[in-house]
């Protein structure tokens, strides 16, 4: 049995977890450079580690968080880097128009504490100000909802939230996942990605159920209520009662999965080993990204 809730599992038990985890989903993204990202419909050599994806919704512009930079571009442009070169950006979500939430490590040569703690940027990504945690934690997955801000703290495997926009936070429940994922509508609804599948909090992530559900590596949470998970293989799945049950609605191409974010209008943008994807289908069709 895969250890998904703990406030009390000692560090040994979340170690062993945190080991199975790892063992399940390895090919998922971010063990290391992938093989060249050069496979059919690749999209750009940009995607060889993608650690999270946005859209900003009053422009179009399209942002792809990477082990090496933000990336970003404008609707139908090219990807450009923006912001500090090299930056590890592990942890990433859209937090408004041209507002961003990341963490991570610095880039060579930035004089800033490592890990990067909670940053925001407030000018879709040319500059970044530390909010808090600055030296302490590495957030692996970050997630908002009304006025909450979710973090899945990777030293301690444990899930953190703010209510004060980042700038103090809570310890949540112990949980060994990759992923997360937030109702938009109510901010006490938490999904996170396991060994055994996905389980749920509807308790503001003090507490977790079981598995339910197909394996996925990463979920996102759509505006319009349907939550998007990506599996091992690629699959793209939907569910429409908040994590319970799910149904496979198409495959994005190119291989191990890196990222999944779910937007309005059943639009759907999605990273693998082979480039990032865009699909205005709800999932059924992928074509690259620029």
């Amino acid at each position: 049995m895969f250890p998904v809730v703990s406030s009390v599992l000692t560090p040994a038990a979340r170690a062993a977890g945190r080991g199975a985890l790892i063992a399940g989903v390895l090919v998922a993204g971010c063990a290391g450079p992938v093989d060249s990202g050069e496979e059919a419909g690749a999209a750009s050599p940009v995607a060889e580690h993608v650690h999270g994806l946005g859209l900003d919704p009053t422009d179009g512009t399209v942002y792809v968080a990477t082990h090496d930079g933000l990336f970003r571009a404008a609707a139908g442009a090219e990807l450009a880097q923006v912001g500090a070169a090299g930056r590890d950006l592990m942890g990433f979500t859209m937090a408004g128009p041209g507002t961003i939430l990341s963490s991570g490590h610095p880039g060579p040569g930035e004089d800033v504490a490592n890990p990067l703690g909670l940053v925001r940027s407030t000018d879709g990504g040319a500059t970044h100000t530390t909010v808090s945690l600055a030296g302490e934690v590495d957030f692996h997955a970050l997630d908002v909802s009304v006025s909450t801000i979710y973090g899945l703290d990777a030293g301690r495997q444990a899930l953190r939230a703010s209510t004060d926009g980042g700038t103090t936070w809570q310890d949540r429940a112990s949980v060994a996942a990759l992923d997360i994922a937030v109702d938009p509508a109510d901010a006490a609804t938490v999904l996170a990605t396991v060994q055994g599948g996905v389980v749920a909090s509807r308790d503001g992530g003090a507490t977790f159920g079981a598995p339910t559900g197909p394996v996925m590596a990463y979920v996102s949470w759509a505006p319009d209520a349907t939550v998007y998970g990506i599996a091992l293989d690629g699959g793209l799945h939907t569910s429409t009662d908040g994590g319970t049950t799910w149904q496979q609605v198409g495959t994005v191409p190119g291989g191990r999965p890196q990222a999944v974010t779910g937007l309005a209008g059943g639009r759907v943008l999605a990273a693998t080993a082979g480039g990032v994807y865009d699909s205005r289908d709800g999932g059924a069709t992928f074509v690259p990204v620029s």
